[in-house]
């Protein structure tokens, strides 16, 4: 259960997104190459949204994984077209990670302030979960550190002013500007999440934090930027589970209304417990990780399976639900289905996350 605290969080985020995140402001950011409004953004720094995961040392709310669950929900249902997850979320969460604190000081106040957009570079060609052994390669050139590979599936990667990026054992920072950085868009299922493709040839950086302690920070952010996405992904469920609802209600055929049929009544009713379900694994995640319960990544593995999955049938759903307005560009149940899809892939697809949890199963064992 919520506390009022955060349920009065959830109700000023669900309202102000209601104003500034409506379909036909999805709509115009897909089709921009930016794909996010920056006064809306500077509305997330002034509510302090930017900072939630953001310790207070350095200009953040110093929240948890919990409260960022409630955000993150809010932003799930209406499909926000914004760098958050890149930069409030993954991003952050491997700066802190990393232990810098010149980094943490320099970064940190400039993304609460929603001065600075980040994003983090670790897929490579084949997979969106992080290489074993990174093909990105780093060398010393005498006053800093100099790059070469490429990086793929970079979220927001063409709107981020500085990207982390994994090279041998090491995450580097590197300068949107820098020479030698060719960033590309990615054609991709779902425009209301831009991603990007990153070329580095010899191109400069900077290390972040210690050589050999990348890998281990990237899992830490990785991991607790998915249970972010879980609240996404339910939040996203619960609202197409409603379009449902809704449409079932008031759509007539036949003198009544759709939703009176059984073999509607039975979809509806799939969608209400995928939805619900998907939401009260995502709390029960958040919460596992705002305690440091000991099972909290098993848990989160078989979360991600499920409500990637659930988010994706849901949407799916919702398409048969609506029948042939389903199926039109001008309906939005397309874009929740688009959105399904790329979250169930971005952190590892869901075969990935079972076969995580019954190998953490088998070390508790």
């Amino acid at each position: 259960m919520h506390t009022t605290e955060q349920r009065d969080l959830a109700e000023a985020v669900a309202d102000l997104l209601a104003k500034r995140s409506p379909e036909s402001e999805v709509r115009r950011l897909m089709a921009d190459d930016a794909g996010y409004d920056p006064a809306l953004w500077a509305e997330l720094a002034e509510m302090g949204l930017l900072g939630l995961a953001i310790p207070e040392e350095y200009g953040g709310a110093g929240a948890g994984s919990v409260e960022l669950g409630v955000v993150m929900e809010q932003m799930g249902a209406t499909l926000l077209c914004a760098p958050y997850l890149s930069t409030a979320v993954l991003a952050v969460n491997l700066i802190v990670a990393l232990d810098d604190s010149a980094e943490c000081a320099e970064v940190l106040p400039r993304i609460a302030a929603g001065d600075l957009i980040a994003t983090v570079a670790f897929a490579e060609p084949g997979s969106a979960r992080p290489p074993d052994e990174p093909r990105t390669t780093a060398h010393p050139d005498g006053s800093g550190w100099r790059l070469t590979g490429t990086k793929t599936f970079v979220l927001d990667a063409l709107t981020a002013q500085r990207l982390y990026v994994t090279a041998g054992s090491g995450v580097f920072a590197v300068e949107r500007s820098a020479p030698g950085l060719t960033v590309s868009p990615l054609a991709t299922v779902d425009q209301t999440r831009k991603q990007g493709h990153l070329t580095l040839a010899d191109t400069p950086a900077r290390l972040v934090g210690a050589i050999g302690a990348g890998a281990a920070a990237l899992d830490e952010a990785i991991d607790r930027a998915s249970s972010a996405l879980l609240s996404e992904q339910a939040g996203g469920a619960m609202r197409a589970m409603q379009m449902s609802a809704d449409y079932a209600k008031t759509r007539f055929q036949f003198g009544r209304a759709i939703g009176s049929f059984q073999a509607v009544k039975h979809m509806c009713a799939d969608m209400l417990l995928e939805a619900q379900s998907a939401v009260s694994a995502a709390r029960h995640v958040a919460a596992a990780f705002a305690m440091g319960d000991p099972n909290r990544y098993a848990d989160l593995a078989l979360a991600q399976a499920y409500c990637s999955d659930a988010f994706v049938s849901v949407a799916a759903t919702t398409i048969q639900v609506h029948g042939g307005i389903g199926f039109t560009w001008e309906h939005p149940a397309h874009l929740y289905l688009r959105r399904a899809r790329t979250d169930a892939q971005i952190f590892g697809d869901p075969a990935w996350h079972r076969e995580r949890y019954v190998r953490l199963r088998e070390q508790q064992s």
